[in-house]
C-alpha cells in the first residue's frame, strides 16, 4: 500500500465535489485528505485527493477521475518533485504554569498562536502531514480540546505540465 496525491483541475460548476466524492464512495475507494478551492481563474477550482491504496487500486482512481466530465486535468504529485502543505489549528488548555512550555513546543515548529484565553489557546501550524503529526504528538502530553486539519494542498514543481486553459 502507498499513499498518492491527485492534484485535481476542475471546472468550478455546482455537483462537482459531490461527483468526485461519489466516485470514490460508489467504487469503495478511501479518502485521506480532500481540499478545494477556487483558482487564479472562478471559472476553475483545484482540488488536492490523498488516497492510499494497492498500485492498481491508484490507476483506477486515476483512470476513473479522468473520465468526469467536469475534470480538465489530472497530476500524481509524488514528493521531489512537488510542494504539498497542510494547515493545522490546535485548542489546546494552558494553564497559565503550562504556557512558557507550549510557547516553546510551538517556537521549535515555527507555529504561531493565534488566539489565547484564560485557560487556552489556539495554535496555527503549516507544513507537511509529518511535521504536522510530529507536533500533534507533541502536544499530547497537554490536554488538546479541538483539532482542525484542512488536508493536504499541492502544486507540482516548475512551469512544466502546468494545466492551462484558454
Amino acid at each position: 500500500m502507498r499513499t498518492q496525491v491527485f492534484s485535481l483541475l476542475v471546472e468550478n460548476t455546482s455537483g462537482v465535489l459531490s461527483h468526485i466524492s461519489g466516485l470514490f464512495s460508489r467504487r469503495g475507494y478511501n479518502i485521506d485528505s480532500f481540499s478545494a478551492g477556487v483558482t487564479q481563474d472562478p471559472r476553475y477550482t483545484r482540488i488536492t485527493v490523498v488516497s492510499t491504496g494497492e498500485e492498481h487500486i491508484l490507476e483506477q482512481i486515476e483512470k476513473q477521475l479522468a473520465k468526469l466530465e467536469d475534470v480538465i486535468s489530472i497530476k500524481q504529485l509524488s514528493p521531489g518533485d512537488s510542494v504539498t502543505r497542510e494547515l493545522v489549528l490546535i485548542k489546546v488548555r494552558a494553564l497559565p504554569n503550562e504556557r512558557q512550555d507550549i510557547l516553546s513546543v510551538a517556537s521549535i515548529f515555527r507555529a504561531n498562536i493565534i488566539d489565547v484565553s484564560s485557560d487556552s489557546m489556539i495554535i496555527e501550524l503549516t507544513g507537511t502531514q509529518n511535521k504536522l503529526n510530529a507536533f500533534v504528538d507533541l502536544l499530547k502530553d497537554y490536554e488538546i480540546l479541538e483539532l482542525a486539519r484542512t488536508g493536504a494542498s499541492g502544486l507540482g514543481r516548475g512551469s512544466e505540465n502546468v494545466a492551462l486553459v484558454e
